[in-house]
Parts: structure tokens; C-alpha cells; sequence
């Protein structure tokens, strides 16, 4: 099994080649000329993605997130969802690798099998990081009107986290 994950990137890249030079394409010259269309996207969404970097930074550094679930909590506890996974559902839509840690300090502290556990584990599969995926898809290709696009995309991780919570409850803890 070792050896097929060993061999596995280089014979697909061997493959393209060779499907290349069998239909006669300039490899190198296409493989340098998607270098380049790859650069000029890189510096095309690298503003946005400074700007929404900086914003995760201070957003958790402020202690806005606390205070948010502070504030939320007599909510969660109404529907049923474990206060644990506020902060998580508070970042999820703004951070992936910001969730992700949030995810590691959860499991650390109440473990993956509690409820709480449970629902973050659901909560991460079903949710996307809408901020993060706008800023770079919409940034590549220049699309500055994003209002529609985001309001949808944050109603389907709303609806996302309550399935998760109901779905969760339903299944696992009845």
C-alpha cells in the first residue's frame, strides 16, 4: 500500500505528459503559461485575503467572540445546542483553519464523543467558510457586488448548524 501512495503523484504526472506529447501539445509552454495565469490569480486575490485575514485577527483578539457567546447563550440553551459550540459557529463562517482549532480545543476539553463534540464534528462536515470562499472565488474573478451571494450563503450555514444540532440530538443522544 506504501509503494501505490509513494507512485501515485508521479505516474499522474507522467501520465499528463504523455497524454500531452501524444497529442502533440507544447507541455512546457502550456505548463508555463498556467504558472503564470496561476501567479496573476495569486496576486489578484492576495488584497482580499489580507484584509479578511487581518479582520479574523482582531475579531478574535478583541474578545468580540466571548462576548457574542456570552450574550447568545440563554438562546443555545433554548434550542438545545451546547454552549461549547457557539464560539464554533460564531467563527466557522469567517476561518477554517481558525474552526479548526476551535474543534481541537473542544475535543481536548469535553471530548469528540459528548454532545458537544458530536455537533462540531457534524457542524464542520455540512458548513462552509463563506467569508473566506467569497473573498478568494469572488476576488479571482473580480466580482465586488457580493450582497445576495453572501446573505444566501450565510442562511445556508445557519440552516446548516440548526440541522446540525437537531440532527445530532435526534440520532445520537435519544
Amino acid at each position: 500500500m506504501k509503494i501505490i501512495s509513494m507512485l501515485a503523484v508521479p505516474v499522474m504526472i507522467a501520465g499528463i505528459v504523455m497524454f500531452g506529447l501524444f497529442k502533440k501539445a507544447r507541455v512546457y509552454d502550456l505548463f508555463t503559461e498556467g504558472a503564470r495565469t496561476g501567479a496573476e490569480s495569486t496576486l489578484q486575490i492576495l488584497p482580499p485575503l489580507v484584509g479578511l485575514m487581518a479582520g479574523i485577527y482582531m475579531l478574535r483578539a478583541s474578545g468580540a467572540i466571548d462576548l457574542l457567546t456570552h450574550l447568545l447563550s440563554p438562546l443555545t440553551r433554548s434550542i438545545g445546542m451546547p454552549e461549547e459550540i457557539l464560539p464554533l459557529a460564531l467563527l466557522r463562517p469567517v476561518s477554517g483553519s481558525g474552526s479548526l482549532a476551535l474543534v481541537g480545543d473542544l475535543f481536548k476539553s469535553v471530548g469528540p464523543d459528548s454532545p458537544a463534540g458530536r455537533v462540531a464534528s457534524v457542524m464542520m462536515g455540512s458548513t462552509e467558510t463563506t467569508f473566506y470562499t467569497v473573498t478568494v472565488y469572488f476576488g479571482a474573478i473580480g466580482i465586488k457586488k457580493i450582497r445576495h451571494t453572501l446573505k444566501s450563503a450565510l442562511i445556508a450555514d445557519f440552516t446548516c448548524l440548526m440541522l446540525a444540532v437537531f440532527v445530532t440530538r435526534l440520532l445520537l443522544f435519544t
